[in-house]
C-alpha cells in the first residue's frame, strides 16, 4: 500500500497509508497525542521505579522516544518492547521531524539508535533504556504477567477492527501485571465492552486535541 509522510496540525509529521486514509498518529497533533495518551495518562502513574512497556505498534518509534525523554523526569528505568507487524523503512524515518518538533536534538543519536537496532534482541539504548523490538503479529503475543503498562497504539478499529476485539484485549490483559495499565487512543463503545468483557476495570477520560474521550484500563483482580 502507497505510504506518504504528511504534516499533523502541531507541526510534527506521521505517515499515511492512502489507501485507507488512515495515518499512523492524530492528524490533529502527533506529538500531541503522545503526550496525552501515553505519557499524561499512562507513565505520569509511575515514579521512581522500573517500569516494563509493552507498546501495541512501535510505528515511527514517536511513543519510545517521548518516553525515554520524560521517564528522566520521573526518574524511571525503562525496559521497553515494541510490536509490530510491518516495519517502518529507513527513508520513512529520515523524513520525521520529532526530534526538531520536540527540541530534542542531544536524543538525537538515541532516536536513531533505535531503529537501527536489531529486531528480536535488547539493546540498551542508554543505561535506563532497554529497548527490545518485535516483528510479528499481535495476535502472537504469548506473555503473562509481565507488564506493567501498555500502549495500545493500534490502528484505528474502521480499517482494522480485528485488532479491537475481546481476543486482543485479552491477550493484553493477561500480559499485564497485577494493578497494570493500559492506555489507548480509542474511545468505542465497543472497545469499552471488549476490555470490560475480558476483565479490565476501565474509565473514560478527556482525550487528545480532535478527539472527546480516550480509554485508561487496569488489570485489578485481588
Amino acid at each position: 500500500m502507497e505510504r506518504k509522510i504528511i504534516k499533523t496540525s502541531d507541526g510534527s509529521t506521521t505517515i499515511q497509508i492512502v489507501e485507507w486514509d488512515e495515518q499512523y498518529h492524530s492528524i490533529h497533533g502527533a506529538i500531541q497525542e503522545a503526550y496525552h495518551v501515553f505519557i499524561k495518562n499512562g507513565l505520569s502513574l509511575f515514579e521512581n521505579q522500573m517500569v516494563k512497556i509493552l507498546e501495541i505498534g512501535f510505528g515511527t518509534g514517536l511513543n519510545a522516544i517521548i518516553t525515554k525523554i520524560e521517564a528522566e523526569k520521573f526518574n524511571l528505568n525503562i525496559d521497553y518492547t515494541g510490536v509490530e507487524a510491518y516495519p517502518v523503512s529507513s527513508d520513512e524515518i529520515s523524513q520525521l521531524n520529532y526530534i526538531e518538533q520536540l527540541k530534542a536534538e542531544p536524543y538525537e543519536n538515541q532516536f536513531n539508535v533505535m531503529h537501527k537496532s536489531e529486531w528480536e534482541t535488547s539493546s540498551f539504548i542508554s543505561d535506563d533504556f532497554q529497548l527490545t523490538k518485535q516483528q510479528k503479529d499481535f495476535m502472537e503475543i504469548n506473555d503473562k504477567d509481565t507488564y506493567n503498562l501498555i500502549y495500545f497504539d493500534a490502528f484505528g478499529a474502521r480499517v482494522q477492527p480485528e485488532l479491537w476485539t475481546e481476543s486482543i484485549f485479552k491477550i493484553m490483559f493477561e500480559a499485564l501485571q497485577e494493578n497494570g495499565v493500559l492506555v489507548t487512543y480509542a474511545a468505542k463503545g465497543s472497545v469499552r465492552r471488549a476490555m470490560l468483557a475480558v476483565g479490565f476495570t476501565v474509565e473514560r477520560l478527556d482525550g487528545p486535541p480532535g478527539k472527546r474521550e480516550m480509554l485508561r484500563a487496569r488489570k485489578i483482580t485481588i
